[in-house]
């Protein structure tokens, strides 16, 4: 049973025994028993409407970490909060207002400070304490200085504070601070949760990025383990193939660490190719492909590897764009006239789209 149910089961006992003061009349009978019993009657449905009647919930997949919108175990409604409805809160001000002046004058002048004819102290209470806990605190607090003046005005001040009126008013700030403290508590719940699945996501991503690194590492030892053991054993005296081999392992290693998210094999094994012919590759990420799918990266290193494979340029500039609209700019320049800062010498521009 939860928090919710607890209070409604105790709510409804304590208003039926209320009531039931009202309608026993151990200490005499009061001159009208018809308004006394037409007064129990209009409290019973005025608990009951301020209980159970719903207003619109917020509803739990938008619940938003906020002073006014935190979610609550105390209020009715499948996701909550959900406030008492204005016409409820017109009831009960309405019922703080009649149920004391028209008990008191449905009783005698001896009646009025007996134990059943105050039975209305208790009652408007545990009334406005229901109002409190379904998120009107002005409407209860307001209910409360209503009752307040209707027993200065009939028994005075002090039988007023003697009959019950701390207790009612105790009630009501109880109910206060318990759906205060349950709130911040929800509060606090709700901003643990996304602190973790914010912990949750910084940690997949931290294992992601290593082990990224691992299978950079076990690349880069693929590539250029062969190359850097012959180096050892030769003490940096390379023939010239080796040397070949060594620049192609080189830029082999620049991609893994400049544009790693640009390569899958197909496009390795284009690169490889070119710089086998003589062309001098250079690759370059500047986190323009974040956020892309794996199959909108498919797209794009499938046009790149065709680009490359076509490519007869002297070199090769291959970078990530941050555009908007281009994923990776391809740019060629050859020899012309002896000179790679002339204009004429680019003779490859190509770009590739975002995938829409």
């Amino acid at each position: 049973m939860n928090v919710r149910a607890v209070l409604t089961a105790l709510g409804s006992a304590f208003a039926i025994y209320l009531g039931a003061r009202g309608l026993v009349w151990a200490d005499g009978m009061p001159e009208r028993p018809g308004l006394m019993v037409a007064m129990v009657a209009m409290y019973v449905v005025a608990v009951a409407l301020c209980m159970f009647a719903d207003a619109r919930a917020q509803p739990r997949t938008t619940a938003v970490i906020d002073e006014e919108e935190s979610i609550s175990l105390l209020t009715p409604g499948p996701g909550g909060p959900a406030r008492l409805p204005l016409w409820a809160c017109v009831l009960a001000l309405l019922a703080a207002v009649l149920v004391p002046n028209l008990t008191v004058l449905a009783l005698t002048a001896d009646g009025r400070s007996t134990v059943s004819g105050t039975w209305y102290v208790g009652a408007i209470g545990l009334l406005m304490a229901i109002v409190m806990v379904r998120r009107r605190p002005w409407v209860a607090w307001g209910g409360i200085v209503l009752l307040a003046a209707a027993l200065v005005v009939w028994l005075g001040p002090l039988p007023a504070l003697a009959l019950g009126l701390v207790g009612s008013t105790m009630w009501v700030l109880a109910a206060q601070l318990l759906v205060n403290s349950l709130d911040r508590a929800s509060r606090d719940t709700l901003r643990l949760s996304q602190l973790q699945r914010a912990a949750s996501a910084w940690r997949a991503a931290q294992l992601g990025r290593q082990r990224e690194r691992r299978i950079q590492v076990k690349r880069a030892l693929a590539v250029a383990g062969p190359i850097l053991a012959r180096t050892i054993e030769q003490a940096g005296v390379l023939s010239e193939s080796e040397r070949g081999e060594a620049r192609i392992a080189e830029g082999q290693l620049r991609d893994e660490l400049r544009g790693a998210r640009l390569l899958d094999d197909g496009v390795r094994a284009e690169l490889d190719a070119a710089r086998r012919r003589g062309t001098t590759v250079s690759v370059l990420d500047e986190g323009g492909l974040e956020g892309l799918s794996d199959s909108e990266l498919a797209v794009i290193r499938a046009e790149l590897t065709a680009a490359v494979h076509d490519a007869g340029s002297d070199r090769l500039f291959i970078r990530a764009s941050t555009d908007p609209r281009i994923a990776v700019t391809i740019v060629g320049r050859s020899a012309s006239g002896g000179s790679l800062s002339e204009e004429d010498s680019v003779d490859l521009w190509r770009e590739i789209p975002r995938p829409v």
